[in-house]
């Protein structure tokens, strides 16, 4: 599984927070070529991510098929599952 955080830094003091939360689960596929579910979870606070992973409150969902990963970098597959999730559009 590739889990994906959104860290917000503080300019100013340092401080990191946790503002955002997505998992990408590897589903089936070959060695080239995968096929993957991945989903958002409800919150902006790590305690927040952290209940809503484990209570499964997830705010979007989406899957990818055909991912070439061997030849693209992982970006690639989270710009992808995004675009399946619905976000960007």
């Amino acid at each position: 599984m590739i889990v994906i955080r959104v860290e917000l830094w503080s300019a100013i003091d340092g401080q990191k927070t946790e503002i955002a939360r997505a998992m990408i689960n590897n589903v089936g596929g070959t060695l080239k070529v995968g096929d993957y579910q991945g989903e958002t979870y409800r919150g902006r606070s790590v305690d927040a991510l952290n209940t809503a992973m484990r209570r499964q409150q997830v705010t979007r969902s989406g899957t990818v098929t055909g991912h070439r990963r061997l030849d693209l970098h992982v970006w690639h597959l989270l710009a992808k599952m995004l675009t399946a999730m619905g976000y960007g559009k």
